[in-house]
């Protein structure tokens, strides 16, 4: 049986602990423990908790970012309904897997302020994805595709937060409504907002 690398035993096992005890609980020395190797080992990989967080974000959960990312440096590529309905499935997929591991922050004012400090100092955050959601739109606004009167910080605001708050609001309900049927149904309402 072949053993994984260490960076992704650690990135598996932090996943995993973030998951079920929450970010605020995730000890380093725990992660590194199940991962099978030290606490010193996993600081060669990762520089800080906050890093690793960010890693675990990025290479674990839906890649919400980069997708972004392309459609910002490709205006006008493929349908708007069909990649703002891409956009609501991947954050809100995104926001269901992130919620439980970052909401116990929310419970220890002290740390999330350090974790806020240390995400700002690397260029990350909650907000990343609201930014680069405008980027993309104000491509479009450019390319003429988007009502040159929409707002589109107003409009990335929007549908980024009905993501995040799907994963929030319905946590303890015993159904979420299904990402296949809710971002189709948000990609149309936003867009009959931003195209007229």
């Amino acid at each position: 049986m072949e053993t994984k690398p260490a960076r992704v035993r650690i990135l598996d096992a932090a996943h995993e602990l973030m998951l079920t005890v929450g970010l605020a609980r995730a000890t380093t020395k725990e992660i590194a423990r199940a991962a099978g190797c030290s606490e010193a080992a996993l600081y060669k990989y990762f520089p800080s908790k906050e890093e690793l967080f960010v890693r675990v974000l990025t290479e674990r959960l839906p890649a919400l970012t980069p997708l972004l990312g392309s459609l910002a440096a490709e205006p006008g590529r493929g349908t708007l309904e069909d990649n703002l309905t891409e956009i609501a499935r991947q954050a809100a997929l995104f926001y269901e897997q992130s919620f439980p591991i970052a909401a116990s922050l929310y419970a220890e004012t002290q740390l999330k302020r350090r974790h806020d400090e240390a995400m700002r100092g690397m260029g990350a955050g909650a907000h990343v994805p609201i930014q680069a959601l405008e980027t993309y739109l104000r491509a479009e606004q450019d390319a003429g595709r988007v009502s040159p009167a929409a707002d589109p910080f107003a409009a990335a605001s929007l549908l980024m937060g009905a993501c995040a708050q799907r994963a929030f609001a319905y946590d303890a309900a015993t159904e979420r409504p299904p990402v296949d049927d809710f971002a189709p149904r948000l990609a149309h309402t936003i867009l009959a907002g931003i195209t007229r």
